[in-house]
């Protein structure tokens, strides 16, 4: 007790000495400015609706979900593994299997949208498999077939025998802003009906993701949590209306590290119509040219006597110049030296105006192509053949 007392008197002693020096410092008023409080949320009455009504994701949930559906997907060959009852020593053997003869097996997620059946999904989710089962949000399961494929937006139509199905209805992408509140859902990890929120973070991202000789980019990024398993899942707005299909993530582990993008809507509705019409897979198509910008052609010393288009340097060729492939252009008169300056009566500027004018056309489709030639102009049919 002794001991203590010394230690309480030492206390009160620096608290004073503390207090005077305060006053000698002061000189006015202290004026404390005046902090916004946080508001207190009882979750048990769900105030959060009441109160905030844009954070509400209950009814967007409520529409999406049962829209959304769980795809198990394998090939012929993964079947047949699976009903063996031997071991092969070989089928681990490097380049023994062709890519296709090897077992493929994968989940996924797809979205309603018909009540008649009709599921949107991603192409790598179903694209290489011979067998498709769709398990719904109440349980049931379902055989699918396999409409059509497109590689080039990474998109695929399958179809389940149903009635009165749950289905989503389209939104006008092009109407969505940066900032605007979303939902993703999809089945991550086998874990089915799972509901993540975000805000969307960009629009029109080309990532260069499908690998495919020609692809279609213009994904919207969102910083909803999408993981593997969320392929072919729905991305919807508050009201519950389908804005993308959501088809991948960046990230240098795997999983969700903050950047998730989905294929727009009005792209997935565009090539849904095209692969129903076709009643088949999508098969995109090219020129078939090797093509330079105006500008660079002039500064290699090249006289050509028009100011915009882009200059046709060579029909397909690889990296050492060689010829490859099958060229359209070239069968249907299109010759090197040629400037075009225009594709179905659309004007072509530069690289980026031929990409847009090209970007949906098929295998089978004649597309107009207008060409400078000698200073003069001239109109070419071009009817787009399989080939490169």
């Amino acid at each position: 007790m002794k001991n203590l007392f010394p230690l309480v008197f030492a206390g009160i002693i620096g608290g004073v000495i503390a207090i005077g020096a305060f006053k000698m410092l002061d000189n006015g008023p202290i004026v404390y400015e005046s902090q916004p409080q946080a508001q207190k949320i009882d979750i048990s009455s769900n105030s959060l609706t009441a109160t905030s009504p844009t954070l509400n994701f209950v009814n967007a949930a409520k529409i999406a979900n049962p829209a959304v559906v769980h795809i198990k997907a394998q090939n012929k060959a993964y079947t047949d593994y699976q009903k063996r009852d031997y071991y092969d020593p070989y089928e681990n053997f490097w380049g023994f299997r062709r890519q296709k003869d090897r077992p493929q097996a994968g989940t996924g997620s797809g979205v309603i949208i018909s009540q008649d059946g009709y599921i949107v999904t991603n192409n790598h989710v179903v694209g290489f498999a011979d067998y498709i089962e769709v398990i719904t949000s109440d349980g049931r399961t379902f055989t699918a077939s396999k409409i059509g494929t497109d590689p080039s937006t990474d998109l695929a139509v399958i179809k389940i025998e149903g009635q009165r199905l749950s289905n989503l209805s389209f939104a006008d992408s092009d109407q969505v802003e940066v900032g605007q509140w979303v939902v993703a859902v999809g089945n991550p990890f086998n874990l089915t009906s799972t509901v993540t929120a975000g805000i969307v973070s960009a629009k029109g991202r080309d990532l260069d993701i499908i690998k495919n000789q020609k692809s279609i980019e213009e994904f919207i990024q969102t910083d909803a949590v999408v993981n593997p398993g969320n392929s072919g899942g729905a991305l919807v707005d508050a009201q519950g209306r389908l804005i993308g299909i959501n088809t991948a993530i960046s990230s240098p582990t795997g999983v969700y590290a903050g950047y998730s993008f989905a294929i727009p809507s009005n792209l997935v509705k565009r090539v849904v119509t095209e692969i129903k019409e076709s009643g088949g897979d999508i098969q995109r198509a090219m020129l078939g040219v090797s093509i330079l910008p105006i500008s660079e052609v002039k500064e290699q010393g090249v006289d050509v006597d028009i100011e915009y288009g882009v200059f046709v340097r060579n029909y397909n060729v690889d990296r050492y110049g060689r010829k490859v492939g099958f060229s359209s252009a070239e069968s249907a008169g299109v010759e090197i030296g040629d400037v075009i300056i225009g594709v179905n009566s659309e004007r072509i500027n530069d690289f980026e105006d031929l990409q847009d004018a090209l970007k949906f056309v098929k295998i089978g489709d004649t597309v107009d192509v207008e060409v400078f030639r000698e200073g003069k102009r001239k109109r070419i049919p071009v009817k787009l053949r399989r080939g490169v």
